[in-house]
């Protein structure tokens, strides 16, 4: 212990190597013990108290890399894990969300902050988080209807095509939002996606003309009972319909 106290900084990554708790704890008093050596500290499992003890630190928990590394170790309870969450940063909390095992209550504590930032994030963080983020993260993405960013959510392949149905029949999809997914070769040919586009007021009328080919009559029927279709998309339908009886 008196070791643990008095070690020098270099000494101090042998000493933390040591699994004795109270040889631990003395060493988290060591005034020249760093963020350096608490990351490599906190590599290591079953550290139980010694989370608490870093934790309770306020010198320690003056260091950033500190909470990213306390948030994310399995022995943190949650409570302090969910103090720490708001103070990460947006992609910081995306590395949580990603972390395979993560604590199922930390995984939802960080999609929903991270949520909560996305409508103050600039274009290219939104970008990112498109390309990168969860299925969770991608419905708030899509409810913002950013063409770039709808674009970069399609192929994620974290994407549900529950929520892209949702987006579909939603206000938030524009004409160009439609044709994006109607050309997306992952999610053009699934016959509710084609249906959920075809009920949009907003699709372009090429592509009632390049789908209605391929529709059931039962289908062709429903889509023109729907009340969102405007005079031109259903005239097309209609079209469709009699040329399919002939």
């Amino acid at each position: 212990m008196v070791e643990a106290l008095a070690a020098d900084k270099d000494k101090l990554f042998t000493v933390i190597q040591d699994s004795r708790e109270d040889v631990l704890l003395a060493a988290l008093r060591n005034t020249e013990l760093d963020e350096r050596h608490l990351r490599m500290l906190l590599k290591r499992r079953e550290l139980g108290s010694i989370i608490a003890a870093i934790y309770a630190n306020k010198r320690l928990m003056e260091s950033y890399s500190v909470k990213c590394s306390l948030v994310a170790h399995p022995d943190t309870p949650l409570h302090i894990a969910q103090t720490l969450i708001p103070l990460l940063n947006i992609f910081d909390l995306l590395k949580l969300c990603l972390i395979p095992g993560i604590p199922p209550d930390i995984h939802l504590a960080a999609e929903r902050k991270i949520v909560q930032l996305i409508p103050t994030q600039p274009l290219g963080n939104k970008l990112t988080l498109a390309r990168r983020g969860t299925a969770a993260i991608l419905d708030a993405l899509l409810r913002e209807g950013v063409q770039n960013v709808v674009e970069a959510c399609l192929d994620n392949s974290h994407l549900k095509e529950g929520s892209l149905h949702q987006f579909l029949t939603s206000a938030h999809a524009t004409a160009e939002a439609v044709s994006m997914v109607a050309r997306n070769s992952r999610w053009k040919s699934r016959p509710n996606i084609r249906l959920a586009i075809l009920k949009n007021p907003r699709t372009p009328l090429i592509w009632f003309t390049m789908f209605l080919p391929e529709l059931s009559s039962s289908t062709v029927r429903d889509l023109l009972a729907s009340p969102r279709l405007t005079f031109a998309q259903k005239e097309l339908v209609r079209k469709s319909r009699s040329h399919s009886r002939l």
